[in-house]
């Protein structure tokens, strides 16, 4: 009687962790004070009213259970819609995350080692070189061979040396400019394969594995999913990820039907006024997500909802497991979420495989505990899953830049003040 009561435990435990689906509703939660939590309304009401920010969506969830899930502000400024709860955002980098996810599925497979070169999948990339002295007068340069070759652990932790294009240093940009690569961040009519061979033949900002450097690493890796899997990026992510998930609305194309629920895109003028992001402004049209496309960047091409990336943060902490669908091995899980870099110095916060991960000094500076990992987006939205609380919190706006972000922290704030044990 004692072994089955406990088995029937053990059940419980496991389908409350691993099998339970997030539902949108709402509800109350033992150890969250739901009056201290309201704050994150009354905070980021005054940011609209003020004219600060036009509009967000928040969501907390902890224990698989939704405790806070709302819109803020304005979808459109002009007309002044309410932002809905459901809004489809331009989520740009937190497209990384995925892509990471995708990527170390294949590990998984056996389709290679995280130490193994790329070069080995696209010749292009073998014997790099790593740029010695640039003329920024005619974006000419000298190199010098690179130490080793440029591994997946490079490429996941951004420490290969390859730069960001129209974001990146100022002679990266260049050189990336001069070859035609592209950032990945709006609508390219060009072939992935054939701009990642581009980008395998120019050099790299440093020698591979010796710091952090931002850049086109995951844009890569999803060409490295096209290649290894045989499918498109589009594809891929689709069959194994989003589908299994129940990620209704995570796309690379936005459909038609679906347009309405796209927030207007923001940015500030030389007062710092709001004003709406113009079609041409850093080479990006914010209707980006509605062009057809086929150049799909695993950096940067995503969009989404709160809920939906939700949804694929509570399947890392379940241990890579959600509704009952194994997406990812719990330890590859781990490894993903574990400190990779060993160059990183006084307590910064240190990088995984595809996010970076709070160090023990910032967990003793704000409320995320030592071992969250986190990331964002280009255009404002921010992410972060806390495992030791087991919670996760969003916050998505589209307005960049923003000289009064510092909302963000102080959502946080309210969020860890509003626990209770």
């Amino acid at each position: 009687m004692k072994k089955s009561l406990f088995t029937l435990i053990l059940i419980s435990i496991s389908l409350t962790h691993y099998g339970q689906v997030l539902s949108p509703i709402i509800k109350p939660h033992p150890s969250i004070d739901n009056q201290r939590l309201a704050y994150v309304d009354t905070v980021l009401k005054h940011y609209v009213d003020k004219n600060w920010l036009t509009g967000a969506v928040t969501i907390v969830i902890k224990d698989n259970q939704v405790v806070h899930y709302k819109g803020h502000g304005y979808a459109d400024l002009a007309s002044k819609k309410p932002m809905p709860a459901d809004a489809i955002f331009r989520i740009m980098s937190q497209t990384k995350g995925i892509t990471s996810v995708g990527i170390m599925q294949l590990y998984e497979k056996g389709k290679f080692s995280l130490d193994q070169s790329i070069g080995d999948f696209i010749p292009e990339f073998k014997k790099p070189k790593v740029i010695q002295d640039y003329n920024p007068a005619d974006t000419s340069f000298t190199f010098i061979n690179a130490k080793r070759e440029i591994t997946f652990r490079d490429l996941l932790t951004h420490s290969s040396g390859i730069g960001y294009a129209d974001i990146g240093s100022e002679r990266m940009k260049a050189i990336y400019a001069k070859a035609g690569v592209p950032s990945g961040l709006g609508t390219f009519r060009a072939n992935l394969l054939e701009k990642m061979k581009i980008l395998g033949k120019l050099p790299l900002e440093h020698q591979p594995g010796e710091k952090f450097t931002y850049g086109l690493n995951t844009d890569l890796l999803g060409c490295l999913i096209e290649v290894i899997s045989g499918q498109s990026l589009e594809e891929y992510l689709q069959k194994n990820i989003f589908d299994p998930l129940g990620m209704k609305d995570t796309y690379f194309n936005v459909p038609a039907e679906k347009a309405s629920r796209l927030p207007g895109v923001y940015t500030e003028d030389t007062q710092k006024n709001v004003i709406a992001w113009a079609p041409t402004f850093r080479n990006i049209n914010p209707n980006y997500p509605l062009d057809k496309k086929s150049y799909f960047s695993g950096g940067a091409g995503l969009s989404s909802t709160a809920f939906d990336y939700a949804i694929f943060l509570q399947m890392l902490l379940n241990g890579g497991k959600y509704n009952g669908k194994q997406i990812l091995g719990r330890r590859t899980v781990e490894l993903m979420t574990s400190p990779q870099l060993d160059f990183i110095k006084d307590g910064a916060d240190n990088f995984g495989l595809g996010f970076s991960v709070t160090s023990e000094k910032s967990s003793h500076l704000h409320g995320r505990n030592k071992g969250s990992f986190n990331w964002g987006g280009y255009y404002g939205t921010t992410y972060w899953a806390d495992p030791k609380e087991n919670m996760i919190c969003l916050i998505m706006t589209q307005h960049t830049p923003n000289s009064h972000g510092d909302y963000s922290r102080k959502v946080e704030n309210i969020i860890y003040s509003s626990l209770l044990r």
